[in-house]
């Protein structure tokens, strides 16, 4: 007789902070060079809750409350990292990661060059970014796409809980330092992991969709936009091909060429502002290098040219959204009969 095989075990299901935290914890545990540090994260639990009981976990060795001090703290991580340390720094909104700028351009990005490969920064600073709380100007916009420009630098923007659960370790292994964008929108997101993946990489755009009339191109929070859009587009006729850049420094054009020679059409959407934005450098790239696959001018959907307000009303009017982004598609799309 054959023995009754056993149970599958259930799909773990997670959301995107329980994501984050998970692989938090993983790195702490893997690695004892790694410890965390920043506004809030041990007795507070992070402003996000994102690092909610980690302090009594691992102690306040591994799990450090700083001043409100940006420049100071992130100098601290830097040097820590210089010293052969595994910082796991957090900067509570990516708007006040621009007080701790001459130290994450000027020194984590440089060093390895300026020495000549003799020294590395291997520095992991994770933060908030976008809108869509109410929580105004000084703690809502979208500025992965300005550290997207500075070279030594790796800009990785998890969109799925999946993605959120590795990237981190990818990120920590890298001997460069890695700023992770995590959008605010997203930490209540909830999905199933598939328990065979343990690992993803820091280099790749992923198809979330595929479609062959126009091509969604996207990162965090715009994804869950373009699969909406999708959708609504789909009943009425039009398949939009979903592309999550995931990475913004190295950015995967060869994805994004290789999806609009499938569909001839593309829309960038891009919750910066579209005066030189991340949607623009892509934008330059497709007319440099895949201009005559074009069949329709590009299209961009990012927020208004406004800091974002306080008001729901009006800051939802500023940011990208399912509306926007499918009449940007009904533009260059021919109607369907």
């Amino acid at each position: 007789m054959n023995p009754t095989p056993p149970l599958a075990a259930p799909p773990l299901r997670l959301t995107y902070r329980e994501a984050c935290r998970q692989a938090i914890r993983d790195a702490l545990h893997a690695d004892p060079r790694c410890f965390v540090l920043g506004e809030d994260v041990g007795r507070y639990g992070g402003c996000y809750a994102v690092t909610k009981g980690l302090l009594e976990e691992f102690g306040p060795t591994r799990i450090v409350d700083t001043p409100l001090a940006e420049n100071g703290f992130t100098g601290i991580a830097v040097g820590a990292a210089l010293a052969g340390l595994r910082p796991l720094l957090e900067i509570m909104t990516c708007n006040f990661s621009l007080l701790a700028l001459d130290q994450i351009l000027n020194n984590a990005a440089t060093l390895a060059h300026m020495s000549g490969g003799q020294f590395a920064v291997p520095l992991v600073i994770r933060m908030a970014t976008g809108g869509g709380r109410q929580l105004a100007a000084q703690h809502s916009h979208s500025l992965e796409g300005w550290y997207a420009h500075i070279p030594g630098l790796k800009v990785a923007v998890p969109a799925t809980v999946e993605d959120a659960r590795h990237m981190l370790a990818a990120a920590v292994a890298d001997p460069n330092p890695v700023l992770i964008f995590e959008h605010v929108m997203l930490y209540n997101l909830e999905d199933e992991l598939d328990a065979t993946v343990t690992a993803v990489d820091l280099a790749q755009a992923r198809l979330r969709r595929p479609g062959r009339d126009v091509t969604l191109v996207t990162y965090g929070h715009g994804l869950q936009l373009c699969l909406g859009a999708a959708a609504q587009l789909a009943g009425q006729g039009i398949e939009a091909e979903v592309i999550d850049l995931r990475m913004l420094r190295p950015l995967d054009m060869d994805s994004v060429n290789a999806s609009l020679r499938r569909t001839r059409r593309i829309v960038i959407v891009d919750e910066g502002w579209k005066s030189g934005s991340l949607s623009a450098e892509i934008a330059a790239r497709l007319a440099e290098d895949s201009l005559y696959e074009l069949d329709a001018p590009i299209r961009r959907v990012c927020s208004r040219e406004v800091p974002v307000p306080y008001a729901a009303a009006q800051e939802a009017a500023a940011l990208p959204s399912v509306a926007r982004i499918v009449a940007a598609v009904r533009d260059i799309v021919p109607a369907r009969a």
